[in-house]
């Protein structure tokens, strides 16, 4: 006798021998399981992980962002400015925006550091980034970006999700992968390698597929180990015992199919919950590095205590989209970078723990062939203004500049060697060559072979896209 057996929903939910939940979501998109947001047949792209076509020949296939939350202080590390320096600690006669009025200063605060000019291309790098000063032969400093926003939150919507401070968007890496699918079929497209000091300022948003499907959204790794829980098995269900609840599976899609003819293949169907198998092989492996020699481990750091976390990071990263993994995001806890007082200790501390392994992810892709095709991408949602924030003293810090700041590209159809844009004199606002969080987000579809103005997702009755129909260019000058 046939007693009915509780719904797959149910014994995925329930099951022990370690499928975790970023295979159980996508599984159950395979499978049909996941609500799919009402529109009419034929409005948005199959909602699944398929790889589909990109629009045209892309130069690259992943991307990884590094993103710096809080505003790097460009005029300190990748902008000279002469000007700032010589009039130090006279009054700025231009117009502030200030965050922190009762801090408010209008003195002139020349960067405590020294600029030189660097590699072949002579890029001019604050000695508080060494390692970033020896790879300026492959990136692109844009000097030039403006949200025109100074507020945190409302910068890294825009970034993210492509319009200044409106949430319940999908973030850039949720669109290209709604665009392009997914180029593994064991691990997940849109990875997230969060901090151990927590998540970034405006938290889950960073990664969020907002109004699309949650199939996706980031998967966000633990930053410890394990950095995905229950991968494994328990003892007691490993073997045979997983093979038994495997065939179980199998008899329960095979009732299901009984009772609901002419639905997908069942060869299929049994082969998306197998999947579960190899995605615990793939994600183990993909995360030891206990394999990586020691030239490796100690190019991003490993050996040094200040950068051993953030490196790991990095060098997990590079694994990853070496697997197929389409987009990765690391994340700092909080905003580090929000130097409001004390940038003299403060702003080196930050770069001690960051500068090192971000080069050395350029140097990693690059010696094994990867860079040509993985867009790396280094920046914060806003800089800092040249004048001081507070009293001009050895606490000085630095308040919010969304009116002009830097970022920098590599890899990925990207010029190296290259500076693109100016600020104005002092560095306070974007002066030539304007790039808006909305051409960064163009130029990075368009290198991913994608128009951003045909990835289209109907939602609420309404054409929705990353760049929301707003002004958006390729910014083709930096492109190789």
């Amino acid at each position: 006798m046939w007693i009915d057996p509780p719904n797959r929903r149910a014994f995925l939910a329930r099951s022990a021998f370690g499928i975790g939940s970023f295979a159980l979501a996508h599984l159950l998109q395979r499978d049909n399981l996941l609500t799919a947001s009402p529109g009419k047949p034929g409005e948005n792209l199959p909602f699944d992980l398929t790889a589909r076509p990109p629009h045209f020949a892309p130069k690259a296939k992943a991307m990884i962002s590094l993103f710096m939350h809080g505003g790097p202080s460009h005029v300190d590390l990748l902008d000279p400015k002469p000007e700032l320096t010589k009039h130090n600690g006279t009054d700025y006669n231009g117009d502030v925006v200030f965050s922190f009025v009762n801090r408010a200063s209008k003195k002139l605060f020349g960067s405590p550091w020294k600029f030189a000019k660097r590699g072949r291309c002579g890029t001019e790098v604050s000695e508080l980034l060494p390692n970033t000063a020896e790879i300026v032969d492959d990136i692109t400093v844009i000097r030039s970006m403006h949200t025109g926003h100074n507020g945190h939150e409302v910068s890294i919507r825009y970034f993210h999700g492509g319009i200044a401070g409106v949430t319940g968007r999908p973030t850039m890496g949720s669109w290209i992968i709604y665009a392009l699918g997914s180029a593994s079929q064991n691990l997940p497209a849109y990875m997230v390698l969060s901090d151990p000091g927590g998540h970034p300022v405006d938290g889950t948003s960073n990664w969020s597929s907002g109004f699309m499907p949650s199939l996706y959204q980031g998967t966000v790794l633990r930053p410890q180990e394990p950095r995905i829980l229950n991968l494994d098995a328990p003892a007691h269900l490993r073997g045979d015992a997983q093979r038994q609840n495997l065939d179980f599976l199998a008899e329960l899609n095979a009732r299901h199919l009984h009772d609901h003819p002419g639905e997908a293949d069942l060869e299929a169907r049994i082969a998306s919950y197998e999947l579960a198998a190899s995605m615990q092989t793939a994600a183990k492996e993909a995360l030891d590095i206990s394999s990586e020699p020691e030239h490796i481990r100690r190019l991003y750091g490993l050996d040094q205590k200040e950068t051993r976390e953030y490196g790991t990071r990095c060098l997990l990263a590079r694994r990853l989209v070496e697997r197929g993994v389409r987009f990765v995001q690391l994340f700092l806890g909080g905003q580090p970078w929000d130097s409001h007082t004390n940038i003299r200790t403060g702003l080196p501390s930050i770069c001690r723990r960051t500068d090192r392994p971000a080069a050395a992810l350029v140097k990693d892709l690059k010696q094994r062939g990867l860079l040509d095709t993985t867009i790396v991408h280094w920046g914060g949602e806003i800089g800092r203004l040249p004048v001081s924030e507070g009293e001009m003293n050895d606490t000085s810090g630095r308040d919010h500049n969304g009116q002009g700041f830097s970022i920098w590209l590599a890899g990925g159809g990207i010029k190296g060697g290259m500076v693109y844009g100016a600020t104005d004199e002092v560095g306070h606002k974007a002066a030539e060559n304007v790039v808006t969080p909305n051409d960064y987000q163009a130029t990075i579809l368009h290198l991913l072979g994608l128009d951003h103005s045909r990835v289209i997702y109907h939602q609420n009755g309404r054409e929705q896209r990353l760049t929301d129909n707003r002004p958006a260019r390729v910014v083709k000058e930096i492109l190789a």
